[in-house]
């Protein structure tokens, strides 16, 4: 059933973000195991280029092994394939989790194949993006903090410092690490809408940029507070996901003694750890992306009306304005309509 848009409250958002994922899990969840998934195949080849390393240098000890110029070049190509790879992956689990939530909000139906297939023909658009937003957001209050570390440091360094200017020096380093973490937050929170805007309005990365910032004017602060219900979320499903690793690890523990068991014991541990991890960031990943484009329809029909623009097109009244790209072989089915026909 395709929604019908009206403003709606923070409660009202979060109950539609659950419902959406809920009738759509293995859709969401399989768009957000993509880099997670990349990240373990390199972590695992990694593993392995350790493992032979150290049987090659079985003589020496591990750190000489490592130290092998042979290894280092070894590591340092897998570290080159792997960035790229990982953050293009990233590219189309992120883009494709904002179409997938914007489909499934409009009632229509997606497959995992058809969502990252439909995010190729504008991958180095959203790429330019999420690297615009980067740098905008965390990288420009950063350097500036930074800059500003190193001229206290200097100026500290020029003018002998002493003990009793050192609580005021300490407070001064605070103060700009605190500002540049606000300062970060609040950029976040402005451009948060970016990515729907670029995805869904097929805007490039700095008008997307520009828009984001005036479409999230009034809404921030009921975005920051869905962020923090996440990480609250997140803190306690990581809590409770360690109580099993713990059980596991204290029962072998306790059947055996000796240095046997202890290694054993702490690679489940390991084992058991990274496979939570996984677990845990595929089924969370897709909670926020869901919420940020239902907070983008939101503030549309708040700010520009687009309640009643929908209305008008599911009656006839007007033309459809496309609020996502167009999707080759995306495998969509509408109960209502064609693929782009908004349903």
């Amino acid at each position: 059933m395709s929604e019908t848009f009206r403003p709606a409250t923070l409660g009202e958002i979060l109950d539609r973000t659950a419902q959406l994922y809920r009738r759509n899990f293995w859709l969401f969840a399989g768009v957000a195991a993509l880099p997670i998934a990349t990240v373990l195949a390199f972590t695992a080849i990694g593993g392995a280029l350790f493992a032979a390393a150290a049987a090659a240098f079985r003589s020496a000890n591990l750190a000489g092994a490592m130290a092998n110029p042979a290894a280092i070049a070894l590591f340092a190509l897998l570290a080159l394939i792997a960035a790229p790879v990982y953050i293009a992956s990233a590219v189309f689990s992120y883009a494709g989790l904002m179409q997938a939530a914007a489909s499934a909000n409009r009632g229509e139906r997606m497959t995992i194949r058809g969502t990252l297939k439909s995010v190729r023909p504008r991958f180095w658009r959203y790429l330019g993006f999420i690297a615009l937003q980067f740098i905008v957001t965390i990288m420009g209050p950063g350097t500036l903090a930074g800059g500003a570390v190193l001229a206290l440091f200097y100026g500290e360094h020029i003018t002998g410092g002493n003990l009793a200017t050192a609580p005021m020096f300490g407070f001064l380093i605070f103060f700009v690490v605190f500002a540049a973490i606000v300062a970060i937050i609040l950029l976040a929170l402005g451009y948060s809408l970016g990515l729907p805007v670029c995805v869904l309005e097929e805007k490039p990365a700095w008008q997307s940029l520009q828009r984001a910032w005036k479409l999230s004017q009034g809404t921030r602060g009921r975005i920051f507070v869905m962020i923090l219900l996440v990480i609250a979320l997140a803190i306690a499903a990581s809590m409770l996901a360690a109580i099993p690793t713990l059980i596991i690890v204290a029962v072998i523990t306790a059947i055996g003694n000796g240095a046997a068991y202890s290694t054993t014991a702490l690679m489940v541990a390991e084992i058991l750890r990274v496979v939570g991890d996984f677990a845990l960031q595929v089924l969370l990943a897709p909670i926020s992306s869901i919420a940020i484009v239902l907070f983008y329809y939101d503030q549309r029909v708040r700010k520009e009306g687009f309640d009643i623009e929908w209305m008008m097109q599911q009656a006839g009244l007007a033309q459809p304005v496309s609020t996502m790209p167009p999707i080759e072989d995306a495998h969509i089915s509408s109960p209502i309509g064609p693929p782009d026909t908004p349903s």
